[in-house]
């Protein structure tokens, strides 16, 4: 991590939790720029198919919600866009980028960006801690949720945690944990999905 990095906090909501299968139906992105300017972006998407109730009762996202929204197809140069030149932060970071590098790859695009798993990044400052999940973090930090298992919200909670361990911590220890922990994942892309 340098200190003028751009950094790019991220949650999707989708209709599960299968790469191949399941689809996003919500993107909220929270960007900081190398000069400390934040730029928030949300989109619902029309996954093509329907919601389970159990994801629509948890998310609070309904088929109706998100039929009118743009397919993921129509927003992917955005999304590609918006993704570039940064760091890749999200809690549980593997199924957020396997979801966006499967549905960028499905419309041609290529996903290629250090990502930085913010569970990863609580347990290696809080050890002793047997919980990392958002809403122990959430307690654990103080942080202010304006809702829950909603895309927009979500990002914009991690980029909270951020403020709270940047505060707290010394410098050089929060940019070795940072070095240590991004990693470019490699993942192939899907077949036939």
């Amino acid at each position: 991590m340098t200190l003028h990095e751009k950094l790019i906090f991220i949650d999707l909501e989708t209709t599960g939790a299968n790469l191949i299968n399941d689809r996003i139906t919500e993107i909220g992105i929270v960007t900081v720029s190398a000069d400390g300017g934040i730029e928030r972006w949300s989109s619902f998407v029309n996954p093509g198919r329907s919601i389970p109730s159990f994801i629509q009762d948890l998310t609070g996202i309904s088929d109706r919600m998100v039929a009118a929204a743009p397919t993921f197809d129509a927003l992917a140069d955005t999304v590609r866009a918006r993704l570039e030149g940064g760091l890749f932060i999200a809690h549980n970071a593997r199924f957020d980028y396997g979801f966006l590098h499967h549905a960028l790859a499905r419309t041609g695009h290529a996903l290629s960006t250090d990502v930085l798993c913010t569970v990863k990044l609580s347990r290696r400052f809080f050890p002793e801690e047997k919980r990392h999940n958002l809403d122990t973090l959430i307690t654990r930090h103080g942080l202010v949720p304006t809702a829950r298992h909603r895309a927009l919200a979500d990002a914009d909670l991690l980029w909270q945690l951020w403020e709270k361990l940047t505060a707290s911590m010394p410098h050089d220890s929060f940019s070795q944990a940072i070095q240590a922990l991004r990693q470019r994942p490699a993942l192939s892309p899907p077949a036939n999905a």
